[in-house]
């Protein structure tokens, strides 16, 4: 751990400082991290542009439609192993680059490979874990199933910074993902919700910006039913991939970003490391001068 104690990202946060913290650091690694998210957004976009969920529409049959579903999986199984990869790199990028400038993107690419494995297997695990924890939620109704589900983000976000930072321990991985929740449990919970919600905003308002250019197909599509069907035709414009994808990628990096802050702030609570004061609240120094008494107007 102490090869990261000169990490920016390293320290005890406050709500603020953890959002301030992001901030810098999204801005200074801005076009690293945009044109690597940019390459990965448009290829997960056109992998996903090639599932013709078109052929659903016109089918009443509910055996039909499960075997149209069935061939649909394996195409999503592979955009989801897609974004799993990606989002690997990015992370161990994020912790690596600052404390060893030689680990740029490509490097990263092929070293974070070691937790990729072992990353799928815990997302394995991690679905069943949620997908239980989510019908048990739902006794407690929608409240029930939001904060489960709040829950399981908190924790899927310490699994990666603990797998690369500590070592590629599945067990490890795991337990203390599930430990550093729990040590500081609401204030973790919060702080992903915060962010989750600026996140979802932040997504809403640039897919609408992404899709001023197909208002018109989806307005004609609204007010001529018959017409509704071709007006899913926009989600293969290469027009759409590319400016999708060049949403995507201001966006993509964010997460990565915050889980190691979350982990970082975990670990500097555990070594009780002094909450980091901002400058404009530091005592003020005191100066040499100050120590000896200052003459009278009347003195010469």
């Amino acid at each position: 751990m102490e090869e990261f104690s000169s990490h920016p990202l390293y320290r005890r946060h406050t709500i603020d400082s953890a959002m301030s913290s992001l901030w810098d650091f999204y801005r200074k690694k801005f076009l690293v991290l945009f044109i690597s998210s940019f390459v990965m957004s448009l290829i997960m976009q056109y992998i996903s542009s090639t599932i013709d969920f078109t052929g659903l529409t016109d089918m009443t049959d509910p055996v039909k439609m499960l075997e149209k579903v069935r061939e649909f999986i394996w195409p999503m199984i592979l955009v989801s192993i897609i974004n799993l990869l990606f989002t690997t790199i990015l992370q161990y990028y994020i912790i690596y680059n600052p404390v060893n400038p030689d680990v740029n993107i490509f490097v990263s690419s092929y070293k974070s490979l070691k937790y990729f494995i072992l990353y799928l297997i815990i997302m394995v695990l991690f679905i069943f874990f949620g997908s239980f924890a989510l019908v048990l939620g739902l006794f407690a109704l929608i409240i029930g199933v939001f904060f489960v589900a709040l829950y399981l983000m908190t924790i899927y976000l310490f699994i990666l910074p603990v797998l690369m930072v500590e070592g590629p321990n599945i067990g490890n991985a795991i337990s203390r993902s599930f430990g550093l929740t729990h040590k500081n449990f609401w204030a973790n919970m919060g702080w992903v919700a915060v962010f989750i919600l600026i996140l979802i905003v932040i997504s809403v308002v640039l897919s609408m910006v992404v899709m001023i250019p197909f208002t018109g197909s989806i307005f004609k599509g609204i007010t001529n039913p018959e017409e509704a069907l071709n007006t899913l035709n926009y989600m293969t414009n290469p027009w759409y991939l590319i400016l999708g994808s060049l949403a995507n990628a201001l966006t993509f990096p964010l997460l990565p970003i915050f889980g190691a802050i979350l982990y970082f702030n975990g670990n500097a609570k555990e070594q009780e490391i002094p909450l980091a004061v901002p400058e404009d609240n530091q005592p003020e120094k005191i100066k040499v001068e100050d120590l000896y008494a200052k003459p009278k107007e009347g003195d010469q």
